[in-house]
């Protein structure tokens, strides 16, 4: 993309260079026509007999390109060429035309005898005007063809990757598919013969939770289903099935009223992952010690979710990397948490997911915007 970059502006500063030569070539042209104009203007005003008159009569009317205005010494019109006549006789818009078209070239000094002396005015005609802008025309279709090509590739190489990880997603999903069916077979077998055994409904608990990462992970690249779900409850589970699986140590604390209900169009089994995977990463960030705190605030068209922790923190410089496929601090995983989280929430969910605040050694705050409408 690079050389394709670099190939077009050498391509479009060569055409600029060459364009430049070929307008100072016809310029030259151009004068060199004025000047002969301006000659034959002067000889048929001396009436001399002893030249062709016709012939610089004819000079005169060739010139059918570039617009000239004769005046005398002091600037009143004479005549003109190239312009609306009928316009031109009016002092107004003869003025206007004259004070425009000091601005391009010299005049031309017509010696027309007894100390008199007329001058004639005059501008590039409109193929050397268009010629000399033509290079940057071109320039910019060439770095809109770049733009687009760019668009396209940056395109292409993201769809790629979507089905890279559709097909890696689909696969983990069949690969889990079959221990988790039977790991379900089992259960049910020790459900049967110890059915007041508490541990028992707790492995049935997660291999429950098994079967919906499962789901999760092959439903990454189809149509997302969004149903009106009371996401109070959604994360009140999901906060509870984390708190009876994570090390006494970390405190989860609802900031929001449990039983309280709040409708908003979502996909349950989704957000539920954008919660397990904030609170995961604020964990990790607290090192196994610290406090999660869920808040839950509505406005009349939006959900604000906030988790906030009070584990390392994260530099300002990262806000926006650590949500960026394959960014993370930690040594193990490959960083999809939070990416995954991005996407979930705001491609799926037209939503917007952000770190609110956060200062190093002090925690940090991830907020979730959702639409209390669908976005269809």
């Amino acid at each position: 993309m690079l050389l394709l970059f670099l190939f077009a502006i050498m391509t479009g500063t060569g055409s600029l260079a060459y364009t430049r030569y070929l307008v100072g070539i016809l310029k030259d042209e151009e004068r060199e026509k004025v000047e002969l104009w301006a000659e034959a203007t002067r000889l048929i005003s001396l009436a001399d007999t002893s030249q062709n008159i016709e012939l610089f009569q004819t000079i005169i009317e060739n010139n059918n390109t570039i617009p000239v205005i004769l005046t005398d010494e002091a600037d009143n019109y004479i005549s003109s060429g190239n312009f609306d006549e009928i316009k031109m006789n009016d002092p107004v818009y003869f003025r206007k035309q004259l004070e425009k078209i000091k601005r391009k070239n010299d005049p031309i000094v017509i010696d027309i005898g007894e100390g008199y002396k007329n001058l004639i005015y005059y501008k590039d005609s409109i193929i050397l005007s268009q010629l000399t802008y033509y290079p940057y025309v071109q320039l910019g279709i060439i770095l809109l063809f770049i733009l687009v090509a760019f668009l396209a590739f940056n395109s292409s190489r993201r769809a790629e990757e979507n089905q890279v990880w559709v097909s890696m997603s689909k696969e983990t999903a069949h690969q889990l598919g079959t221990p988790t069916s039977s790991l379900a077979g089992w259960i049910e077998i020790l459900q049967d013969r110890y059915p007041d055994v508490s541990v028992t409904r707790e492995i049935a608990r997660d291999v429950e939770r098994l079967e919906k990462i499962t789901e999760r992970f092959s439903r990454i690249g189809s149509k997302t289903v969004l149903n009106r779900e009371n996401i109070v409850a959604i994360i009140s589970g999901t906060i509870d099935y984390l708190r009876s699986r994570t090390s006494s140590k970390i405190r989860f604390i609802k900031d929001f009223n449990p039983v309280s209900t709040l409708y908003v169009p979502v996909n349950a089994t989704l957000l539920e992952w954008v919660i397990e995977n904030l609170s995961k990463n604020a964990i990790d960030a607290m090192e196994g010690n610290g406090e999660i705190r869920f808040s839950i605030m509505s406005t009349e068209k939006n959900v604000m979710i906030d988790i906030s922790d009070t584990g390392k923190g994260i530099p300002r410089k990262a806000f926006k990397k650590i949500f960026m496929p394959g960014y993370s601090t930690k040594q193990r995983g490959w960083g999809m948490g939070l990416s995954l989280a991005k996407r979930i929430i705001e491609e799926f969910h037209t939503g917007r997911i952000y770190v609110r605040h956060s200062e190093v050694g002090k925690g940090s705050c991830i907020r979730i915007v959702m639409n209390k409408e669908s976005g269809d």
